[in-house]
């Protein structure tokens, strides 16, 4: 018979807990120390000792139910509570970054006025004779219904103008086409094109009046031309400023300026003042789904309507009756309707 040999410290260990173990514990026999006593990993040979003496076995810890796959993990939901609903914040604080929660950087486009296209617009009474009053004025046989495109943009150049935070520079330009669209007897020309690049401090504000609150005052100064040359140029340069008020979903923004003045031999309207007047006054109203605008001004008054059509596709309809529709009427007296689409709120 073979005759297997330990080692002497190991059966002495064995024989030194048999001894200290109570009763009732030795009655595991010296076979099961020993073959614990051979397993070479540490953490299966002591959770073999555990197991021969009896001593309490920790429960594994509770596995976590399993996530609903429909649902997204807790710090996604914390994540997507903390973003700001659009919805929540007011029309002037979406159009100028008024709240911190609207904060979006320097140096992203974002809408101005109204971005749109009219396909159809009907006028009462083309402007046909458009000339300077010393020169011969020929009919130019324009259609009364014509297409007319806006496109408007601004830039948010510095955010804490002078330190201080309530202060933004803002940078803007709108080009306003009429295009002649259908009248194939001229070669459908663009009839008139109006470009109003502006610079713009806007100081945010905050308090009441008459139910009011105070929102802003935007300090600007803005160049309008069509661009054209001779007898059918059309331009003005205005420092204004401008105060918006919010109630509800009532917006109202008040804007005087003024006129810087020209030398008479370059003014190509002097008397532009005599129908655009020196301010103006919008009024915007949203309810659940539609927005509504009015603009005042002397001689004129316009309407917008803004509706849903579909995902961000808005249809648009305008009104429009007075003098100044575009620079080339800026003296024209006219009633027009379009109807079309916009793609972005403005103001």
């Amino acid at each position: 018979m073979k005759i297997v040999q330990r080692p002497l410290g190991g059966a002495l260990l064995l024989a030194l807990l048999s001894m200290a173990l109570p009763g009732s514990l030795r009655a595991a026999s010296m076979a099961d120390w020993e073959g614990c006593s051979a397993i070479a990993a540490d953490v299966d040979r002591l959770a073999c000792y555990d197991k021969v003496s009896g001593r309490a076995q920790p429960e594994p810890a509770p596995l976590p139910p399993a996530a609903d796959a429909g649902e997204p993990p807790a710090a996604q939901v914390a994540a997507v509570a903390a973003e700001p609903d659009p919805k929540l914040l007011s029309t002037l604080s979406r159009h100028w970054e008024l709240d911190d929660e609207a904060k979006q950087g320097a140096f992203l486009f974002r809408p101005h006025h109204l971005n749109y296209l009219l396909p159809l617009k009907a006028s009462n009474q083309p402007n046909n004779t458009p000339f300077q009053g010393s020169l011969i004025q020929p009919d130019q046989n324009l259609d009364p219904v014509e297409t007319e495109l806006q496109l408007s943009f601004k830039i948010k150049a510095m955010e804490g103008v002078f330190g201080y935070d309530n202060a933004d520079l803002w940078f803007g330009y709108t080009a306003t086409s009429f295009w002649q669209a259908y009248n194939d007897d001229i070669s459908s020309p663009f009839r008139e094109t109006d470009y109003e690049p502006e610079a713009m401090l806007v100081l945010r504000t905050d308090y009441e009046i008459a139910g009011f609150r105070g929102r802003l005052i935007n300090l600007g100064a803005v160049h309008q031309s069509n661009g054209r040359s001779e007898a059918l140029s059309r331009s003005w340069n205005r420092l204004y400023a401008q105060f918006g008020f919010e109630r509800d979903n009532l917006t109202l923004l008040i804007r005087p300026w003024y006129r810087l003045p020209e030398s008479d031999s370059e003014d190509d309207n002097p008397d532009i003042v005599d129908y655009m007047g020196y301010g103006d006054l919008m009024a915007i109203y949203h309810d659940e789904r539609s927005t509504y605008s009015l603009l005042l001004r002397k001689k004129a008054v316009e309407l917008g309507w803004n509706f849903p059509l579909y995902g961000r596709l808005k249809g648009y309809v305008q009104y429009f009756n007075g003098y100044g529709e575009s620079l080339i009427d800026y003296n024209h007296n006219q009633q027009t309707f379009g109807i079309g689409i916009s793609l972005t709120e403005g103001m």
